[in-house]
């Protein structure tokens, strides 16, 4: 198995984790068919998202897999007017990391962190490892604290 730079940076911060490996399917590459493989629920699954702001520029949100980003929540928790999901096509070039792989864990640069707060409800989640195929299992409390990220209500709800 191949180290990825977020297993590295664990490491070398003498953080505890485990990886999971899953079958990747071009045609699915949805966080369901991620939780799926790894017989979890898809509330202990998250997914990373990049988003822009006009005025705050880069955003990091984890998100459980199931759920949708609320564009007007996380613009207001990062004060700024409005935010968007990065283009994919720039995903690479601003995270040096590919849709589907996307970690919060070791991006080319430290962008601000944000998790849904229903993280703190998990005992462990999987996160991303950084490529396609292989997610980090992890105590959230412990990755956050690393991340310096922080928890906030992320996710649209059915009013």
């Amino acid at each position: 198995m191949t180290k990825t730079n977020a297993m590295r940076l664990l490491e070398k911060s003498k953080i505890s984790y485990s990886t999971v490996e899953y079958e990747v399917d071009e045609n699915d590459l949805s966080g369901q068919h991620v939780a799926q493989q790894l017989l979890q629920p898809c509330e202990s699954v998250f997914k990373t998202l990049v988003v822009k702001g006009q005025k705050q520029g880069y955003n990091v949100c984890c998100i459980p897999v199931n759920e949708e980003l609320d564009m007007k929540k996380v613009a207001k928790i990062i004060k700024d007017k409005k935010v968007e999901m990065i283009p994919v096509k720039d995903l690479l070039k601003v995270t040096g990391y590919i849709r589907g792989g996307c970690s919060p864990i070791g991006m080319k640069k430290h962008f601000p962190t944000y998790f849904h707060e229903s993280v703190l409800e998990q005992s462990e989640i999987a996160i991303s490892a950084g490529v396609r195929g292989m997610q980090i299992m992890i105590e959230p409390s412990i990755l956050l604290e690393f991340l310096g990220a922080k928890h906030a209500d992320l996710i649209k709800r059915d009013e």
